[in-house]
């Protein structure tokens, strides 16, 4: 089954709660995007109220790809709000529903935002990782190179320092 991509969808109160349940799927299951499991759902929607605001009240750009009607993969085009930075643009909460990876959706995903980036006028994509999940390797294989390493920058737990990684992808028209 092949996704069907929806820039900037209308963030109504279901697609809120869809993407807090995807948020919090992917999350407890492992996923490096801002907890570390377990996560309750109200955790989540701390970050994730925000998150819809900035999309709804802008700059920021929301894509999500759908199986049938049902949200499996999510992604924030964060805008850097800065008037020296209009030229690239920073992928946050890169998102895929445990139950549907596997089926090149992750892939998927990336190479739309890539697509949606170089319509935007973008020259490059920018996103952190947090080292020691192997997900570096999965945006190697993407084109995205490491530019930069913050050693120990996320404290996943007492005594476990991880390094974010941050990765690059030109654009190149």
């Amino acid at each position: 089954m092949t996704l069907h991509f929806v820039l900037d969808p209308d963030l109504t109160p279901d697609l809120r709660d869809q993407l807090v349940a995807l948020w919090l799927e992917v999350t407890n299951a492992g996923g490096a995007v801002g907890f570390v499991p377990p996560v309750t759902e109200a955790e989540v929607r701390s970050m994730a109220d925000p998150t819809f605001d900035g999309i709804t009240e802008g700059p920021d750009r929301l894509l999500v790809g759908y199986a049938d009607r049902r949200p499996v993969a999510a992604l924030v085009f964060a805008d850097n709000r800065f008037h020296l930075k209009p030229h690239w643009c920073t992928l946050k909460r890169v998102m895929v529903h445990p139950d549907a990876q596997g089926n090149g959706y992750g892939a998927a995903l990336m190479r739309e935002a890539e697509r949606l980036g170089r319509e935007l006028g973008w020259e490059a994509l920018h996103l952190t990782v947090r080292d020691g999940g192997g997900l570096d390797a999965f945006y190697r294989r993407l084109g995205y190179r490491e530019v930069g390493r913050l050693p120990g920058a996320l404290r996943v737990g007492p005594g476990d320092d991880r390094d974010e990684l941050h990765m690059w992808l030109a654009l190149p028209r």
